[in-house]
């Protein structure tokens, strides 16, 4: 089956503290499957931390008879934990990133004041390149790079399927923030040109939904037709200064990730929580003042 008519299964699980959607993503003829950006439950107000997300996503795996082939991360996320590493060591499956996140980790390494912190990626078992090919059972898949919402930000493009997380967002919602460390709004703009020359009947999910206007029901499957269409963002601009001219002005309105500094430290280190202390507990780390 060729790469523009392979359709995998695609299951999304929405995580409504976050507005995030996590993916199981799998080859109906081999029931071979990945997951895609799992979340690790966290309350900041009590500390806990749950596995409630990641264990119905393999509740769901194991009623439909799927093996996991992959768990994988689109970029480091700012507002929630990651459950790649809980479920890396629950499936055995390897996990992977792309290979941007060596520069995100060096950025934060220094925010977070982490002088002995691996800034090598090793945390993950695979490190994508642009361009890099893979497979989930018999379906094709390959890596885009996407960054501007972060320096490690990518698209995977399985089979018809194209996951790219914080780029683009559903029409009525526009497209993601760009003023994060290393973020930028030119590179975001030229990330998402990439992803409209796609097909235009590839089918796009995204990452998160914040519901626009408070009104509807959580989505997140488009397709690139419809967001060349009806993309709030991309339909007001016609060139790259203005999109940047927008999506600038509309970041400086917006306050900085809840859990954007808890989880950095956690989801740059591929999921893992800080090692126990001597009295057995673990401790999160957060610069006053650091961004």
């Amino acid at each position: 089956m060729g790469a523009a008519l392979a359709k995998p299964q695609v299951r999304g699980f929405y995580d409504k503290p976050s507005g995030s959607i996590q993916y199981v993503v799998a080859d109906p003829g081999t029931r071979r499957c990945a997951i895609i950006d799992p979340v690790l439950d966290f309350d900041e107000k009590s500390g806990a931390i749950a596995t409630r997300s990641a264990d119905a996503l393999l509740d769901f795996i194991g009623e439909s008879q799927l093996e996991v082939e992959w768990v994988l991360d689109t970029h480091p996320h700012a507002d929630h934990l990651s459950a790649a590493y809980y479920l890396k060591r629950k499936t055995g499956a390897p996990a992977a990133i792309g290979q941007g996140i060596v520069d995100v980790q060096r950025l934060w390494k220094a925010i977070y004041n982490w002088p002995d912190f691996p800034a090598d990626g090793s945390q993950w078992d695979r490190l994508f390149a642009d361009g890099a090919v893979f497979s989930i059972g018999g379906i094709p898949a390959r890596v885009m790079f996407s960054p501007g919402h972060t320096l490690a930000s990518i698209t995977y493009v399985i089979g018809d399927a194209a996951f790219v997380h914080d780029t683009l967002f559903m029409p009525d919602s526009g497209t993601a923030r760009a003023d994060f460390p290393g973020g930028s709004a030119a590179r975001l703009w030229r990330s998402i040109q990439h992803i409209l020359a796609l097909p235009d009947d590839t089918r796009v999910f995204v990452g998160h939904d914040y519901q626009a206007g408070g009104g509807r029901e959580p989505l997140w499957e488009s397709t690139v037709a419809e967001q060349k269409a009806a993309n709030i963002h991309i339909a007001a601009c016609e060139t790259e200064s203005d999109f940047v001219a927008l999506r600038e002005a509309r970041d400086r309105t917006l306050p900085m990730p809840r859990l954007i500094l808890h989880a950095l430290q956690v989801n740059m280190n591929g999921g893992r929580l800080p090692e126990p202390e001597a009295n057995g507990r673990r401790y999160l780390k957060f610069p006053l003042d650091g961004l």
